[in-house]
């Protein structure tokens, strides 16, 4: 990898013992520079930290989980390393990137797109190749072989949908009001008509419950979070599609119904521990 893509602390700040560190590099896969969050537990300098990836949804950066979530209380205290990149490349200026909240900067979906206007939004390489070589070559306190991925909303599809394509580099997933079937509701269907053109063969490749029956080979139950007063529940999120998939195809999942949340970080906040466990039980095996 080119020297002038290795990242550079732009801001540190300790917390429960450990320090969140953000960087900054330039991406070849996107095109532009990208920042990411690193929360590295207190430790001595020799010792090596399973990583657990945090995908955020729509309309983040890469602060607000670092910022809302207080999981470096439950990392510091299990031992587990937060890598929290951004949500899409960022100053490329192209037409129409910003005209919505829920397409362009801020919503990549964590594919790679494969039309020509958006030839940049290759977020899935970027989260799934880049990153992890990134962190492999120049943070030798993170053992990027163990690693684990849980994400909210447009990150949970994101979570969901590579680590099914890839089981053999990831120990488990979990997810806060994911979008499991993007193909079947409104964000799902603009962005990827947008991202991917007309072909919904295409579309499926990004779908966690059109994926859920070709990689079922899942070894830790896939867990995931959803409350019941969320506003997007019906229109968007519909985690009992998904539900239903993984009973036909004999995957562990565990839904939990959380009665009275909403779709923020008030609810990720209360059940973000129970997930970071889930992850450690994995990753410690």
């Amino acid at each position: 990898m080119e020297s002038s893509n290795k990242p550079t602390e732009i801001s540190s700040a300790k917390m429960f013992g450990g320090f969140n560190r953000r960087y900054k590099h330039y991406s070849p896969t996107l095109g532009c520079s990208m920042t990411f969050y690193i929360y590295l537990p207190p430790s001595d300098p020799s010792h090596k930290f399973p990583v657990l990836y945090w995908l955020s949804g729509l309309t983040c950066t890469d602060e607000n989980f670092i910022a809302k979530s207080g999981a470096q209380c439950a990392a510091s205290a299990e031992g587990v390393a937060l890598i929290v990149p951004d949500t899409s490349p960022r100053g490329l200026n192209v037409e129409g990137e910003s005209d919505s909240w829920d397409f362009g900067v801020g919503a990549g979906f964590y594919l790679n797109a494969t039309q020509e206007k958006w030839k940049n939004w290759q977020m899935y390489d970027y989260i799934v190749k880049e990153l992890p070589a990134l962190l492999q070559e120049n943070f030798p306190q993170l053992d990027t072989a163990r690693a684990s991925i849980f994400g909210h909303s447009m990150g949970g599809h994101g979570a969901l949908t590579i680590y099914l394509k890839n089981l053999d580099k990831y120990k488990s997933v979990s997810a806060f009001s994911p979008i499991v079937n993007p193909v079947n509701c409104p964000w799902g269907q603009k962005a990827f008509t947008n991202y991917l053109g007309e072909d919904k063969t295409a579309w499926e490749e990004y779908d966690a419950t059109c994926l859920i029956s070709k990689f079922n080979n899942v070894s830790a139950t896939i867990l995931i979070d959803q409350g019941d007063d969320d506003k997007f529940l019906k229109e968007q999120l519909q985690p009992h599609k998904f539900e239903e998939a993984c009973r036909k195809a004999n995957v562990p999942l565990l839904l939990r119904m959380q009665p009275g949340y909403d779709h923020s970080y008030y609810f990720i906040a209360t059940f973000v521990y129970d997930h970071i466990r889930h992850h450690v039980q994995a990753l410690n095996l």
